[in-house]
């Protein structure tokens, strides 16, 4: 494939490098991000540590169990792959493309891979290439007084379930939070995220159906600064990326929120139905050109054969993904570990 041009990429690699013999088999030990780490806390320790890292990546192993085969089931014959034979190149490239990797991401994995010669193990030297596509592990920028959170995302995708589960972690880590119901269209999502804050311990800023999300969203800081509290986090209508009104009302609830509070939305979470495919990919350039997202939050995995749209989002578009959701409960919201996570992804 073609080599990818000078500033083709939106995303430098990272730095960082697996160390020696820990991509080969049983020597891999799966070390989690904890919430911590992910939080920008300092001396924070890892998952290993601070929980069982085995079986959190276990779980997410098995979520991405599906996608693992996608990706993978073609390259059965990988054990004798040949890096001097053009037809074992182009078999690798077409399952990568078809594990919904992408075309540009592909070629810049495929680039790196030639650029070894020597390939004793296709899979970990995949799983290390492809982590570093992904970039730095990611942070939640909370240093602010108060953070606020914007979520955002198409109709589906799990947001108000995502944002209780982010409410009910931060209030485990020491952050009072306010949580806004700028969903002012469904009377069934504000009930729900109303359930979700009570659990978490937050304070809850609701509205008449039908009201202004904007006001919504300003009376959620306005709250925030009044009692003194941590962290906003700001739920929006599901709209399809496609609609244009409805995009340009999301950028009005952005920028009612910037002119409360200098320099917010500190963060913009694009949650992602990882099931979606390569429609996430544009989900994701769509919407972070409307209002200008951060990060982005891969939810349904445990469901889904196309988790490798993780690696086009981050690598073509720049966006780090932050949170993936692998199952229903609490603990099944997870930080992003983009070591694992490709090697959840691409190794058996």
């Amino acid at each position: 494939m073609k080599e990818l041009g000078p500033g083709e990429c939106a995303l430098p690699a990272a730095e960082f490098r697996f160390p020696v013999g820990e991509t080969a088999g049983l020597a891999y030990a799966p070390r989690m991000r904890s919430w911590g780490e992910l939080l920008g806390e300092p001396d924070a320790a890892p998952a290993a540590e601070e929980e069982s890292g085995g079986r959190l990546f276990s779980r997410l192993r098995d979520s991405l169990s599906k996608s693992r085969r996608a990706l993978t089931g073609e390259l059965a014959a990988a054990a004798a792959f040949d890096p001097g034979d053009d037809a074992d190149w182009e078999r690798l490239e077409e399952a990568l493309i078809a594990g919904d990797v992408g075309v540009r991401a592909t070629a810049e994995l495929v680039r790196r891979l030639e650029a070894r010669g020597e390939l004793t193990d296709l899979n970990a030297a995949l799983a290390e290439e492809a982590a570093e596509l992904f970039g730095e592990p990611p942070v939640l920028d909370l240093a602010h007084e108060p953070a606020v959170i914007l979520v955002v995302g198409v109709n589906g995708t799990g947001k108000t379930t995502t944002i209780g589960k982010l409410s009910a972690r931060l209030a485990e880590h020491g952050r009072s939070v306010v949580v806004a119901a700028a969903d002012t269209y469904r009377a069934a999502a504000e009930e729900q995220l109303e359930i979700w804050a009570q659990r978490a311990g937050a304070d809850f800023v609701g509205s008449e159906r039908g009201a202004d999300p904007a006001a919504v969203a300003y009376d959620g800081v306005e709250a925030a600064v009044a009692r003194g509290r941590d962290v906003v986090i700001v739920d929006t209508a599901g709209r399809l990326h496609t609609q244009a009104n409805l995009m340009e009302e999301l950028a009005k609830v952005r920028r009612v929120i910037a002119g409360r509070l200098d320099g917010a939305p500190h963060e913009t979470l694009l949650v992602v139905d990882a099931t979606t495919g390569q429609n996430g990919v544009q989900q994701a350039r769509l919407f972070g050109d409307a209002v200008g997202v951060t990060g982005v939050v891969l939810t349904k995995l445990d469901g889904s054969a196309k988790g490798g749209v993780a690696i086009p989002i981050a690598y073509e578009l720049g966006l780090p993904v932050k949170l993936v959701g692998v199952g229903e409960a609490l603990e099944d919201l997870q930080p992003f570990d983009p070591r694992d996570y490709a090697r959840a992804l691409v190794t058996d």
